[in-house]
């Protein structure tokens, strides 16, 4: 079958790929907090190392968030009461290449610029605000990558599909009822880190900003950032 503007919709994919993994990197080398589903794989990734090292705990970031990815795309079959390998091996598509880069673009942010150096002495007013800027600015990015890829819509991150699941076939199409439910299981894993960890990670302000903005930052992308790249989308009666 024929893909519809298939060259577009694979460059604006790779290119939100990359977006994606960077600037999630970019909020976990802050240290002032990253998205749910990531901060709760940095401190599964703690976790697992037993360090308290970023850096080492950095080394299994790629592996931890692949891992999730594919637990997350089982739980969404088993949610749907139906098995769908297409749909699972379109997730695994778009986790894997998405999690290893998150792995190594930390330490070119952390090592090689620095970022979150600061967070470490707030002696001088302008470090906390320099580094609160630089999380907002990932986050943003964040965002905006999600817009781009859902308008692509070749492959998705499982926890997309997740949130849809809900939405459509337990939520009744409440939104941010699903975006909230789709929440419960990175915050069970991140209390589960912190009762064997004793500390945690990754999540602060950063978090309850991208509770706050993200949705509004991926329509305002989907109108400024390419806009005449639209959403490719297929009306489909929800499963179940």
């Amino acid at each position: 079958m024929k893909i519809q503007d298939a060259r577009r919709r694979l460059f604006w994919l790779t290119i939100s790929i990359i977006i994606n993994s960077a600037a999630n990197a970019l909020t976990i080398a802050t240290g002032m907090g990253s998205a749910v589903w990531t901060a709760s794989a940095v401190n599964i990734a703690h976790w697992v190392t037993h360090s308290t090292d970023p850096a080492v705990a950095n080394h299994v970031m790629g592996t931890v968030l692949v891992i999730y990815g594919v637990a997350v795309a089982f739980l969404a079959m088993l949610l749907t009461q139906r098995i769908d390998w297409t749909r699972f091996v379109r997730n695994i598509l778009f986790v894997v290449p998405f999690s290893y880069l998150v792995q190594w673009f930390v330490p070119l942010f952390r090592d090689f610029l620095r970022i979150g150096e600061l967070q470490a002495n707030f002696s001088h007013p302008y470090q906390l605000a320099l580094d609160i800027i630089i999380d907002i600015f990932g986050l943003f990015w964040v965002a905006t990558a999600v817009s781009l890829y859902q308008r692509a819509n070749l492959i998705m991150h499982p926890n997309d599909d997740l949130s849809y699941i809900l939405r459509f076939k337990y939520l009744h199409g409440r939104a941010s009822a699903s975006q909230w439910a789709s929440y419960v299981p990175p915050l069970v894993m991140t209390v589960l880190s912190l009762i064997a960890n004793h500390q945690v990670w990754s999540f602060g302000f950063g978090t309850v900003w991208a509770f706050v903005t993200q949705g509004y930052v991926q329509g305002w992308a989907d109108e400024h950032v390419a806009p005449s790249f639209k959403h490719h989308f297929v009306l489909q009666k929800p499963r179940g």
